[in-house]
């Protein structure tokens, strides 16, 4: 360019009829300000000179034709790029090179994209989803099954048990009774809600009773000692005509021997032996 400025700042030289460039108001003849201020290109290190474009990423400062990829030399020049070591690659030569692998779709996820990385794998965000419902995963909390990833909610709508009682999610634990899961605090007696977990109980018309709940509501009373006869486990009792006996309480009602296995005589709602018997 040409101007009023008469003289170069620093060779001195007159400036009339000559291109110049001028820094920090004061004007240079171009050699001048190529040997002072232009910077080395990083690819040929020859200075950029003024008349030059000067491209610069960093710090650093390239010709506009040394502004290329470091593997396939195309121009990037207003295309989109990356840095590895400091070596500029074009995104197609960064991907072959660097990128990730997408775990479910096994394509390249591009520089610049958003990766979710879990269990050590890396997803495209739009391949991260429920593998029910299909809606993006991201950072919500999540349930892998059989290497599927699944939101809480449709993990449990799909694989949990729910509870017989109250119909919610056993997380954990649990109690299986008629082939059915229960939360542990809800397998309670169908009497008294005691629970009943890990205790001794009684079905009665597919509801669990604890013992002594049973035997007020449903079990036979012993004609002798007037308690409910349960026949837990295993438990013998007698039966003879309406009435019912613990096997320890079917005793002769005069001298007390066991009639368990014995013959044995009734007079009016008493047992007795053959001998008090005939007396």
């Amino acid at each position: 360019m040409t101007s009023s400025h008469t003289d170069c700042h620093f060779c001195l030289q007159s400036l009339r009829g000559r291109k110049y460039a001028l820094r920090e108001e004061n004007a240079y003849c171009v050699p001048c300000y190529d040997s002072l201020y232009a910077n080395p290109c990083e690819e040929c290190k020859q200075p950029i000179e003024c008349n030059s474009k000067d491209l610069a990423y960093k710090g650093r400062h390239w010709h506009e034709g040394c502004f290329r990829c470091a593997k396939c030399s195309r121009s990037l020049v207003e295309k989109p790029f990356a840095a590895k070591d400091e070596v500029l690659l074009c995104t197609e030569c960064y991907s072959d090179e660097y990128s990730s692998k997408c775990f479910h779709c096994q394509k390249t996820i591009m520089p610049g994209s958003r990766k979710m990385e879990f269990k050590g794998s890396s997803w495209h965000e739009s391949c991260f989803v429920c593998q029910y419902c299909r809606q993006p995963l991201g950072t919500k909390p999540l349930i892998t099954k059989n290497n599927e990833n699944y939101c809480v909610p449709c993990f449990e709508k799909q694989f949990a048990h729910h509870c017989y009682a109250c119909k919610k999610v056993i997380t954990s634990g649990g109690v299986t009774y008629h082939d059915q899961p229960w939360h542990e605090e809800c397998f309670v007696c169908a009497g008294c809600k005691t629970q009943l977990s890990g205790q001794r109980f009684i079905s009665k018309d597919e509801y669990p009773y604890c013992v002594d709940c049973f035997g007020r509501f449903y079990a036979k009373k012993c004609a002798a000692c007037k308690k409910p006869i349960t026949a837990l486990g295993g438990a013998k009792y007698i039966s003879f005509e309406e009435s019912q006996w613990h096997g320890e309480c079917f005793n002769c009602a005069k001298c007390s021997v066991s009639l368990v296995g014995q013959e044995f005589l009734t007079r009016q709602n008493d047992i007795l032996c053959h001998e008090c018997g005939s007396a």
